[in-house]
């Protein structure tokens, strides 16, 4: 029977399907619970030992192994396969979603774990031990291979991830339904019934796939309290925007990043700021981050600027004001006016590789520091590179989370801004959507807080006292007694900090 190369074949779609499976879920939980760090070692940890549980329990599968083989190959298509949307059905219902994550780790990692040793046991009568134990292995990592590079490079950019769950749940439906031809002679029993249950998983999982959008906007619909009027997943996050009493407000991965209410508080405190140490005539300003062009409506108040370059990463959110009407409305199309340049890029490869004339003005508004990903752009080597970006004279503002609730954090920022060879001034301000907000202005050369905003821009929030103000730190919020440690690439203590700070309030 020539079916040894295609059992060979099962077990890199196996190992694939198995990885992506636990990618999945990973990359689940962090979206969800945040605590990246601690969230993808937990679920690899889980998956990996359920995978060794699962090795030891086949030693006890004696008899008809082709057909538990088949029967494991299914059980693994329908909770792998709908492991995301169960998984995102359940974070927007229920309160111990981690219990249920877990849970569905583990199941998936023992019922992986089963299927390879039941699949080299088919096979021992047709190699020797020492080939089939070399093959089955190495043919095991090159599926683990597969699923690292197909994941973030191709499917969750064009799939998404409840469709990537679906589509891996159909191909090990797939393969188990092939191996009831492949492995009919060893079948003794119920051979009808396999095939028949096959075909039920595999329809089931295609018609769940052709309806992935409606289980997204089911999940999503409970976890946003507004009319969700825009719903996309971007290469790189979930962009979602709704509609409520409030006005509009942009989620990434969940998070809430403005509410058109209060938004201007917001990015005048982010603008302004810097435009006034700067002092008179900016020309050229550079914005890291900031996708939504709110920052660029601030910028282009000031008839002096005669260039903007903005680096945000993801396509999808410079191109939401093309998409949705209300954001190009609230940023007053900014993305239209001829002085912007846009560019998509990671900023910290952006910033070591790219030779410009220098800024007088620069906006970084990055997500706050929740993963290391993020974590290297609030570092000393990113603000050396930005360092190399600016003018002697120039003048930087910094979003860097709320000084209020993760106090560290912020300083954290402020103290490794310092030593890059910063001067910082920090500043905070209150938005109702998110609380007590904090910021720092730096130069590269000595200088004092500016007192006021800039004469003759519309401002909304800031006046002379209000903008004076946000200099002055109550007690709750100013530099703590305790050490903080600078942040820097090799050791990220920001995302540390961070993590342990804003889980106090989940």
């Amino acid at each position: 029977m020539k079916r040894t190369p295609l059992l060979f074949l099962n077990v890199i779609i196996i190992a694939t399907c198995g990885l992506i499976y636990e990618l999945l879920a990973a990359t689940l939980s962090s979206y969800v619970l945040g605590d990246s760090v601690t969230q993808f070692s937990l679920v690899i940890g889980i998956y990996l030992f359920a995978m060794g549980i699962g090795s030891w329990v086949s030693r006890f599968i004696d008899k008809h192994v082709a057909e538990k083989f088949v029967d494991i190959e299914l059980a693994v298509a329908v909770i792998g396969g709908f492991s995301a949307p169960l998984l995102f059905l359940t974070f927007a219902n229920i309160s111990y979603f981690g219990i249920v994550l877990y849970s569905m780790v583990f199941m998936i990692g023992m019922l992986v774990g089963l299927e390879i040793p039941l699949l080299m046991r088919i096979l021992k009568d047709e190699l020797e031990f020492k080939d089939l134990v070399s093959k089955v292995l190495a043919l095991d990592y090159i599926g683990a291979l597969a699923a690292s590079l197909l994941f973030p490079l191709f499917l969750v950019p064009r799939l998404g991830l409840n469709r990537t769950s679906l589509l891996f749940g159909m191909l090990n439906a797939a393969v188990a339904l092939w191996a009831t031809w492949l492995l009919e002679p060893l079948i003794k029993r119920n051979l009808t019934i396999l095939r028949i249950k096959g075909f039920v998983v595999i329809v089931l999982l295609l018609i769940a796939f052709i309806k992935a959008d409606s289980l997204t906007t089911l999940a999503e619909d409970g976890l946003f309290t507004d009319n969700i009027i825009y719903a996309k997943s971007s290469a790189y996050q979930r962009i979602v925007v709704t509609k409520g009493k409030t006005g509009y407000a942009l989620f990434l991965n969940g998070n809430l990043q403005f509410n058109s209410f209060d938004e201007y508080r917001y990015h005048e405190a982010l603008v302004h700021p810097a435009f006034a140490a700067y002092g008179e005539n900016p020309k050229r300003v550079l914005v890291l981050g900031g996708g939504d062009g709110l920052a660029l409506r601030e910028i282009l108040k000031y008839k002096s600027v005669e260039n903007v370059t903005l680096v945000d990463l993801d396509p999808g959110m410079t191109g939401l004001s093309k998409a949705l009407p209300a954001l190009s409305e609230l940023n007053r199309n900014a993305y239209e006016d001829p002085r912007v340049t846009v560019t998509n890029a990671d900023a910290f490869v952006w910033l070591d590789n790219t030779e410009l004339e220098p800024f007088d003005v620069a906006i970084v508004d990055f997500p706050d520091p929740n993963n290391f990903a993020l974590g290297k752009l609030y570092t000393t080597r990113f603000y050396n590179l930005l360092k190399t970006k600016l003018r002697p004279d120039a003048a930087i503002v910094i979003q860097c989370t709320s000084p209020l609730i993760a106090r560290i954090s912020y300083w954290c920022i402020i103290k490794t801004l310092e030593a890059a060879g910063f001067t910082v001034k920090p500043f905070q301000t209150t938005v109702p959507s998110f609380g007590v907000w904090g910021y720092a202005l730096a130069k590269t050369q000595p200088f004092e807080a500016p007192s006021k905003p800039s004469a003759g821009i519309e401002l909304k929030f800031l006046n002379d006292r209000s903008f004076a103000s946000m200099f002055d730190f109550p007690s709750d919020t100013a530099l703590p007694a305790e050490e903080i440690e600078i942040n820097r690439l090799d050791n990220q203590a920001l995302v540390r900090y961070y993590e342990a700070e804003w889980r106090r309030f989940e």
